[in-house]
């Protein structure tokens, strides 16, 4: 069974720093592509980061690009993203996501690509 668990979110005023965490296990994870994925109030859930197997290529919505910093621990099953400089248009639940198809060359940001998820981890960010 595939459990993705999330963690390190909370409240911060803007211009802060939060680290999220995701631990992961029932999968190989160091075979496969993990992300980061956002919903705000009234909104869609949105692509923030992604990583691949190895950690050697990140990919970043425009939003969070130089602020937020993804990377991966194999050793440890756990995928983080470091948020700085928050904005309270950073509000949002976060999401962890892992797609297992390993044929896969570059990181997708299209949420249909991903195929397990975990349950997310709110993080609000105060002007």
């Amino acid at each position: 069974q595939v459990q993705l668990v999330e963690s390190g979110g909370g409240l911060v005023q803007a211009g802060g720093s939060l680290r999220l965490s995701c631990a992961a296990s029932g999968l190989t994870f160091s075979g496969n592509i993990m992300g980061w994925f956002r919903q705000a109030p009234g909104k869609e859930r949105e692509f923030v980061a992604g990583i691949n197997w190895s950690g050697g290529s990140t990919r970043y919505a425009d939003s969070v690009k130089d602020r937020f910093t993804i990377s991966r621990d194999n050793a440890k099953s756990t995928v983080y993203l470091q948020m700085n400089s928050l904005k309270p248009e950073d509000t949002a639940v976060y999401y962890c996501a892992a797609d297992v198809d390993r044929s896969r060359d570059s990181v997708p940001s299209f949420q249909w690509l991903y195929d397990y998820w975990g349950q997310g981890t709110q993080v609000s960010v105060s002007s």
